[in-house]
């Protein structure tokens, strides 16, 4: 059926670390239940957190031991790919019937990654796509994924792909996703800004394909007893704005602000994604290959090769 329920769970990353995380994204069970959601897509770096704030120490051409501490904090926090995290996502999953897409903080040797994970009711952990490009001093603590997770999954609702808060603003990437027929295009985040949402209603434009939206939330850092220099005290770390567009740009649900926690759900239908490319398919009819051709290579590229 090409219609579906579609829904976003803004919450963030709990100061307990990631058990607690998880025992949070498995009590929505029975509201995902009740809204019948097909699709459920959960924000950046929720498993693992996002730790916004964070110096890790570190100094232009200098790194302090207490930011080598933090880290190593950091680093047991994160999740393995598989692992135990995974096994209960994905009997999450199963339960309640709807495609997952999660961000976490994936541990891969010594190295963390900003991943999200594709979940299927039948096939459990199905893919993931690990961020491109980490922004500004989120390179000191992650490494950067290759073209061997672009993945383009047939979820439940429809044709699923993901980008990672600022990687949508990377057009090559946007286009290489697009030419995979992504039908919903699956954003997960920490940016709350007004610009990000009018992104989103650009990528939805530009694309023509259902987008939804996940922000974390946070409370201020007072309340979560961390310190953030200069950070107004009752201002969230994190304030949300979770949404969910149409095809056209149209905002079909949300945004949630001010710290709201829940489920947002919208209903979608496949099928006006056709309406909707009459007059604009960016990698079909409205593309120009006669003068521009993206080449995208998908193999991986490990650090070291045996042979």
């Amino acid at each position: 059926m090409p219609k579906s329920i579609v829904a976003a769970l803004q919450i963030g990353s709990l100061p307990g670390g990631k058990g607690e995380t998880l025992e949070q994204i498995l009590s929505f069970e029975q509201q995902i239940r009740e809204a019948r959601a097909s699709l459920v897509v959960m924000p950046e770096a929720l498993l693992g957190g996002y730790p916004k704030g964070e110096t890790f120490g570190t100094q232009l051409g200098y790194r302090l031991p207490e930011g080598r501490e933090a880290f190593a904090r950091y680093f047991a926090n994160a999740i393995d790919v598989p692992g135990s995290e995974t096994e209960a996502l994905a009997g999450l999953s199963a339960r309640t019937g709807a495609s997952l897409v999660v961000g976490v903080i994936e541990r891969s040797g010594n190295t963390l990654y900003c991943t999200v994970l594709f979940f299927e009711p039948e096939g459990g952990l199905v893919a993931k796509h690990r961020k491109l490009m980490p922004t500004g001093t989120e390179r000191l603590i992650w490494g950067k994924g290759d073209g061997s997770t672009l993945p383009v999954v047939d979820g439940k609702a429809g044709r699923l792909g993901a980008a990672v808060c600022w990687e949508n603003y990377m057009p090559l990437l946007r286009t290489a996703m697009y030419a995979k027929g992504v039908q919903i295009w699956c954003a997960p985040t920490v940016d709350e800004r007004e610009l990000w949402q009018v992104s989103m209603r650009h990528v939805a434009a530009e694309g023509r394909c259902f987008v939804v939206s996940a922000c974390q939330v946070q409370d201020s850092p007072q309340a979560l007893g961390i310190e953030v220099e200069n950070w107004p005290a009752e201002r969230p770390l994190i304030a949300g704005g979770s949404l969910i567009v149409g095809p056209l740009g149209e905002v079909l649900a949300g945004p949630l602000l001010k710290g709201e926690r829940g489920l947002l759900c919208a209903e979608i239908d496949t099928d006006d994604l056709v309406r909707a490319r009459y007059d604009f398919d960016v990698v079909g009819h409205y593309a120009r290959p006669d003068v521009f051709e993206l080449c995208v290579d998908e193999r991986v590229k490990p650090g070291v090769r045996f042979i």
